[in-house]
């Protein structure tokens, strides 16, 4: 028999239920990687994470015969509601068996608790924030997974999706660069006269004690990039520090650029050395030999994920663009990478992807948000 149940996930037992669903589903996967418990818990936590000080989320597990076949989370984002006038619930941690009618029951469910709300359409995967990445996987199902920073799952998923009437409502690609990476010397010239017209000037780091003189300026920059995407809200200053804080805890230093103009900050490129690998073999723990191994794999991967690339609007037309791909070919080649992930980029973002392309990125993932009435 299968049923649907509506965890509580203070309840440490129900909490530890919910999140192990994927661990046993992806158990045999090579591409995929594993969260942290603790980072996992706390997206869970009604009590820490700043998501909840605005908005609100319901988790729900699928059991059949005594076994979790599935998961999903129903949420509603006030501030995004607010910001662009919808009624729009959203659902994320969908994971599922290959298995119709416990994804129709889990989805199920959602529709309800968003009736129940008032709410009108159904938008995901869609998370707690701006760092849990978007949208099921659809194509590049062969390649692993960029560390927590986007999703990966089955290629049954879209199937079973679309199957309880969902359509896509938005793709996020992910480009690849390689050792050939190398833009147009034209590029480079735009770069230095947008720098020196404008007066822009690229901050580098040394260490985290020098970023973190920036962090906050960091952070305002961040929330004021993105205001024409299709995900953006204005964040809260506890969203924002959130943001700031795990970048600081994953990032080198030297990897982050910043681009200022007298004193602000009105550009950043944010750069992480991936450490998938060593997240795969920690399986969810720090301790006592995870957290040692990811410093390890910081110094010999030879990946990089480029997942936070902005400037600020007024600046885009005044050679930004071209000064913030300068510095990201500059972070590739002067650490040796030999691969780089261009971490989910919006179909709706047209002049980046455009950028993109004709600078030699190879589209190689390609997630997509669903939607649908209630």
């Amino acid at each position: 028999m299968l049923t649907v149940e509506k965890i509580d996930p203070q309840a440490k037992s129900q909490a530890r239920r919910f999140i192990a669903v994927p661990f046993r589903l992806y158990a045999q996967c090579a591409q995929w990687v594993p969260p942290l418990f603790a980072d996992a818990e706390l997206q869970l936590n009604r009590a820490q994470h700043p998501f909840y000080e605005h908005s609100v989320a319901d988790f729900f597990i699928a059991t059949r015969d005594g076994r979790d076949v599935g998961r999903i989370a129903a949420l509603e984002n006030t501030r995004f509601n607010a910001y662009h006038h919808t009624r729009q619930a959203q659902f994320y941690f969908f994971d599922c068996e290959d298995d119709l009618e416990a994804a129709t029951a889990l989805f199920t469910a959602v529709c309800a608790w968003a009736r129940a709300r008032g709410l009108e359409r159904i938008v995901g995967p869609k998370g707690l924030g701006a760092l849990d990445g978007y949208g099921v996987l659809v194509e590049g199902f062969a390649q692993r997974q960029m560390m927590t920073m986007m999703n990966y799952n089955f290629d049954y998923y879209p199937r079973l999706i679309q199957a309880n009437g969902f359509a896509k409502e938005v793709d996020f690609v992910s480009c690849y660069l390689g050792t050939d990476f190398h833009l147009p010397a034209r590029v480079h010239r735009i770069a230095e006269r947008a720098a020196q017209r404008s007066d822009l000037r690229v901050l580098r780091f040394r260490n985290k004690r020098e970023l973190l003189a920036w962090a906050e300026r960091i952070g305002q920059a961040y929330n004021q990039a993105f205001v024409n995407n299709w995900e953006y809200y204005p964040l809260t200053e506890r969203e924002i520090k959130f943001i700031v804080d795990n970048i600081l805890v994953i990032a080198d230093p030297r990897l982050i650029k910043i681009i200022t103009h007298a004193d602000a900050v009105v550009g950043f490129l944010f750069a992480f050395p991936d450490v998938s690998a060593a997240l795969q073999r920690a399986r969810g723990k720090l301790f006592p030999l995870g957290l040692p191994d990811l410093l390890l794999e910081m110094k010999r991967t030879k990946w990089i994920a480029l997942n936070g690339a902005g400037i600020l609007p007024e600046f885009q037309g005044r050679g930004g663009n071209a000064l913030l791909y300068s510095e990201m070919e500059k972070t590739i080649h002067e650490f040796s990478f030999a691969h780089a992930d261009l971490t989910q980029v919006a179909e709706t973002a047209v002049q980046m992807r455009q950028d993109l392309t004709n600078l030699g990125g190879k589209p190689y993932k390609n997630h997509r948000v669903y939607a649908r009435m209630v």
